[in-house]
Order: C-alpha cells, then structure tokens, then sequence
C-alpha cells in the first residue's frame, strides 16, 4: 500500500511525458512512451508497393517496381519496411539511435513484431536472421547497434538461427544520410566481409535494419551473402 501510494506521488511530482510531443501520459499510452495522438499519426506503408524496395508506389500505372528500382541493379530480393519514415516513427528512431534512449527498443521492436505476426506465413521462409553490422569507429561511438537490438528481440518469436559476428563492416563510411545516390553507393562500395560462408549456403537470409533510403547499404550486403551462396536475400526495416 505504501509502494503504491508513493509510486502515485512520484508520478504526479514527474508526471511520464510523451518522448514525440513531450505532453503527459495519459494511462493506457502505447508502451507507456508515446501517446494515443501521436502514435496515431504513426503512418503504415500501404499497398501498392515496389516488390523490390517496398517503398509506396506514387505513379500507379508502374507496374510493381518503382522507377527507381528499375534503374538501379538491387541485390537483395526483397525489402519489407513497415512505415513511412516521417512524423512519430522517424522521432522514435532517431531518438534511440542518437538520443540516449535505448528503451525505446521494446516498442520499436513491438512495432516490427505487430507487422511479422500478420505475415506469419512470409517469415516461415528464412533461416537466418542478421542485423546490418556497424563498424567497430561507429559502434564505439553510439555504444550499441540498433539494427542487433531489433533482430534479437523479433527473433524471439521467430527462433532462426542467428547470427551477428559473421558479416563485418571493414572500414568505416560516411553517413548515408549525407549523400546523394551515386554518392552513397560509391560510399558503401566494399565495405563488407564474410568470414563464414558455409554458414550462409545456401540458406534464406532475413536482414535487419532500421531505415531502408535507397536500399544502397543493403543491397551491398546482400551482394556479398549471395556471393557466398546465400539463395535468397531478403531486407526488413522499420521504416523507409
């Protein structure tokens, strides 16, 4: 009784606050973080989508790949982005990957598992789950990988074999987020190593990241698992 009463006090001497909008928390806000309104305002990526980067399809008369896609040479098969990266889910993420505030994994991660609940049958196909890796300058610097985080918490639910020490980042790069398109790809170029390839073999791999731009620094890696003997290469994000 005790505990509860000063669990009360405490919460109305520092009241929770929104992480997006920084208003309090009314009881029942989603993962306790973020508020009704602004997690309404969260924006799922709708059909008609690319097959290939799974980005919404603006011109409806293309006929299932967006013009980007078909000019440019995409190694993995598929990528699966959950959300538009704007508004809430771009605050979110930039806020846990910068921000200092790694508990935003759970609803990040809750986010990702809503959507692989609904395509249950899609992720019956994979064998591997592998987060995007950092390289070890960047890592130092932010203390964690976020794309790591998310592939371990949705892989507590999908049970694939995973594996985070197999691809490595070779050199650090400049952030993609800087630069244009030719820009990134040249900046991404070689970048990536296996160490194990018999561990890639023939097997269906699910990559994990957090945003999907151009698709540049996953179709590097992909590239890399299919030189090895991945068969098949497929790509999810939170947002693109």
């Amino acid at each position: 009784m005790l505990r509860s009463a000063l669990k009360s006090l405490f919460n109305i001497l520092y009241p929770k606050t929104c992480v997006v909008c920084k208003n309090a928390l009314k009881e029942g806000s989603f993962g306790d973080v973020i508020c009704s309104q602004c997690y309404s305002k969260i924006k799922k990526n709708r059909p008609p989508l690319c097959k290939i980067c799974g980005k919404p399809l603006r011109d409806r008369r293309l006929k299932a790949v967006c013009s980007r896609c078909q000019k440019e040479h995409i190694l993995f098969d598929r990528a699966l982005s959950v959300y538009a990266y704007e508004g809430p889910i771009k605050e979110l993420i930039h806020q846990f990957k910068y921000k200092g505030k790694g508990y935003l994994d759970k609803i990040l991660a809750r986010l990702l598992e809503d959507f692989i609940k609904q395509h249950k049958d899609t992720f019956l196909y994979f064998d591997v789950i592998m987060p995007l890796p950092l390289h070890k300058s960047r890592m130092r610097e932010r203390e964690f990988n976020q794309a790591q985080v998310l592939a371990r918490h949705i892989n507590s639910d999908l049970g694939l074999a995973f594996s985070c020490e197999n691809l490595k980042r070779i050199r650090p790069t400049t952030s993609q987020t800087e630069l244009g398109g030719d820009e990134r790809r040249k900046n991404i170029r070689d970048c990536f190593k296996l160490k194990n390839a018999d561990q890639v073999k023939g097997k269906n791999i699910l990559l994990v990241d957090d945003v999907l731009t151009t698709g540049a620094t996953c179709s590097e890696a992909a590239g890399v698992l299919k030189e090895a003997g991945a068969k098949a290469v497929f790509v999810i994000t939170l947002a693109n």
